[in-house]
């Protein structure tokens, strides 16, 4: 009989130290689970001022490639007017 109330007794000993709120190992679940969010954030700001940048960019290009064909344009214009000033 001492037997088991010595198992009971520890089974019941381990059940209540697994039941016991340990605050430190909550706390640093906590903070790394803000830590993280707080990375995924700063990330996602990064990847959408990259992403914005690019697309400045590209429309920059775009917009000096479009002001060299006008005056590509603009040039063929008076040369075809001078030629047709001329016959």
């Amino acid at each position: 009989m001492k037997k088991v109330a010595i198992v009971t007794v520890a089974v019941l000993a381990l059940g209540i130290a697994a039941c016991h709120k340990n605050d430190a190992d909550n706390n640093a679940a906590n903070e790394t689970g803000v830590e993280n969010s707080a990375s995924s954030d700063v990330n996602a700001a990064t990847n959408d001022s990259v992403n914005a940048a690019d697309a400045a960019l590209n429309n920059a290009s775009n917009a000096v490639e479009n002001a060299g064909n006008a005056v590509d344009n603009a040039q063929d214009a008076v040369k075809n007017a001078d030629e047709n000033k001329s016959k």
